[in-house]
């Protein structure tokens, strides 16, 4: 009965879940960039400062479902890399575990972003706006 009575609201949720993710994400972004909410922003042009700009330039994508899966893809994979070189760092004993490592947002964006990418930017972003109709051609 409740996937029945929440069935027509899917495309709703789905594109307020990729727009709040996509505006946390970018926050982190400007943290690191802007420094936003901080005082310690990482080097320029370091590994950090790069995954910052990612952040940032890459959240407000996904936010807007501009360019949705090559954003939310690169989104993924960097944080795949935070996860695995800042939070696990490869260790094979308690540090595996994502509350342990505290990796656990890095771990939860790298599975949503890859869930976006797949899924695109759905009706409520501006990637529709370059979507050709059926019957046009170029």
């Amino acid at each position: 009965m409740l996937p029945k009575l929440l069935s027509p609201m899917s495309e709703g949720s789905y594109a307020a879940l990729r727009m709040v993710c996509g505006a946390t994400f970018a926050l982190h972004g400007a943290q690191k960039i802007l420094g936003v909410l901080t005082e310690k922003q990482p080097p320029m042009w370091s590994q950090v400062w790069f995954g910052g700009v990612i952040e940032l330039v890459g959240g407000a994508m996904i936010a807007l479902g501009l360019l949705t899966a090559w954003a939310a893809f690169l989104a993924s994979g960097t944080m795949a890399v935070a996860y695995i070189q800042f939070h696990w760092k490869l260790k094979f004993d308690s540090n595996f575990f994502p509350v342990v490592n505290k990796g656990e947002s890095a771990l939860l964006y790298c599975f949503l972003f890859l869930f976006i990418a797949c899924r695109g930017s759905g009706p409520a972003g501006i990637d529709r706006l370059f979507k050709k109709s059926p019957g046009q051609h170029s």
